[in-house]
């Protein structure tokens, strides 16, 4: 094992925009197929803790797509995630979607973990997209002040979205080249052309085959409007990334004695591509549907992330065997992590959002109720509890998304984390630690390893006890 330097040159490009809303994934895709179409492998990634659009992505490329956020991770995190995805993907070009509008970050001060930190980490040039569809001459006013807001952020040029017809798009061009700035695309406005949208955003492509097929319509749609070929000359000139990597046996690692059951199908699909991966680094990792498969595989530990539970509640009740065997692991002492859709499955039970209640497995002493409120936060906690993450005092980092909330909690129950940011459980607590679960509403990045570490090492307990 050793500490060694390295420059990395990889072709790399930030799809931005002026704020949410502007059609930056339709823009992103539409990218990816046009590549990938003239014979590039793309690497796709999401600024933020976003799961839904690194699923269209995913759907497009053919390789799994990677988040980029600079409070879960951490900077030097970001970087050699970024570095080793490229790496094993084998990938020609990053296309990397932004997250809100370009500046938009944890606060009104500064501009970390928005995508223009992300972009001046990774030295990234920035194309930025303009919702055209209110304005004309304007555009370039909106687009000056994105580029002179902060000159170490290099954006390159732009693509108008929602444009209405060529009057419309001539005035728009011509105010842009007057001022100097390169229009890569000119994209129409296209009613019949349109991504499904949910209560958490758009629906995951991995729920359905219409999502699926609405995201390659979208991508042709997109990738006949846009300047693929000049895209990729900016994205091939960025600069090499320097980077301090640490030289690892991963034979030395992987315990191939323990195997860790994760649920992934229609209903559990939230999961960090980076997760799933480190997971697998240190264990196998067996996959198992909690709606139609008859009980999880034989394993030392199980993962069930987060999803949309409340969708399928009725299949998932319907599975009561599945349930029960669950049950019966984490009541034997198996650890079980549960992330959001996963605490909400370990409930009592769901109540949807029409009303309907279902039965879930019961390990967790509260019900789930769906909510028209938006819990929406980065998380920040401290360990008050030990569990099979992180021990008594340490510090961990998060995010939460999700519509639902617990009620009738049983007063006897322990958490592990006492929330400094976000709301958590109650506002104050999250992370139920029943026998050797834990199950949170936030969620966690297995880039700060030592979370997976202890967690394999909670697995290698149970196995050999």
């Amino acid at each position: 094992m050793g500490i060694y330097a390295e420059r990395h040159k990889h072709a790399r490009v930030v799809i931005a925009g002026t704020n949410s809303g502007v059609g930056k994934t339709s823009i992103t895709i539409g990218l990816m197929h046009a590549l990938t179409a003239k014979g590039y492998r793309v690497q796709g990634f999401k600024v933020g803790p976003d799961y839904i659009d690194p699923s269209y992505h995913t759907s497009i490329t053919g390789i799994p797509s990677r988040n980029l956020d600079p409070w879960l991770m951490g900077e030097d995190n970001l970087l050699e995630s970024f570095i080793n995805a490229m790496r094993s993907s084998n990938a020609d070009v990053a296309v990397i979607e932004g997250v809100m509008g370009l500046y938009d970050g944890l606060s009104g001060m500064d501009d970390y973990a928005s995508t223009a930190h992300v972009a001046t980490l990774l030295d990234s040039p920035v194309i930025l997209v303009i919702d055209a569809s209110k304005a004309a001459r304007s555009v370039a006013a909106m687009a000056l002040g994105f580029i002179e807001f902060n000159r170490a952020v290099k954006v390159k040029g732009v693509i108008l979205n929602n444009v209405a017809g060529d009057r419309h798009a001539k005035y728009c061009s011509d105010a842009l080249e007057q001022k100097g700035i390169p229009v890569f695309g000119v994209v129409r406005r296209n009613k019949d052309i349109m991504l499904k949208e949910r209560h958490l955003g758009l629906v995951p492509t991995h729920e359905s085959r219409d999502a699926k097929d609405d995201a390659l319509a979208t991508a042709r749609y997109v990738s006949e409007h846009i300047n693929a070929d000049g895209i990729i000359a900016v994205a091939e000139g960025a600069p090499a990334l320097k980077h301090t990597s640490m030289e690892v046996s991963l034979s030395s690692i992987k315990d191939h004695t323990i195997t860790v059951g994760v649920a992934l199908d229609e209903s559990f699909n939230f999961y960090y591509a980076d997760n799933l991966e480190m997971l697998s680094r240190y264990a196998r990792v067996v996959y198992f549907s909690p709606i139609k498969d008859e009980e999880p595989p034989e394993c030392d530990g199980l993962y069930i992330g987060g999803g949309f539970p409340e969708v399928l509640a009725e299949m998932l009740a319907r599975n009561s065997r599945m349930m029960r065997r669950i049950k019966e692991y984490a009541e034997d002492g198996m650890p079980v992590y549960a992330e959001c859709g996963g605490l909400m499955y370990l409930s009592r039970s769901i109540t949807d959002q029409d009303g309907s209640k279902h039965d879930m497995v019961g390990l967790v002493d509260a019900d789930t109720i769906m909510d028209r409120r938006l819990t929406l936060n980065y998380t920040e906690a401290r360990i008050s509890n030990p569990c099979i993450l992180a021990e008594h005092g340490s510090m961990v980092r998060g995010h939460e998304f999700h519509y639902s909330t617990l009620v009738d909690i049983a007063r006897d129950s322990r958490f592990a984390y006492e929330m400094l940011r976000g709301k958590g459980v109650d506002g104050s607590r999250d992370g139920f630690i029943v026998h050797n679960t834990l199950a949170s509403y936030m969620h966690l990045h297995f880039s700060r390893k030592n979370l997976v570490e202890r967690f394999i090492a909670s697995c290698k307990r149970y196995s050999t006890r």
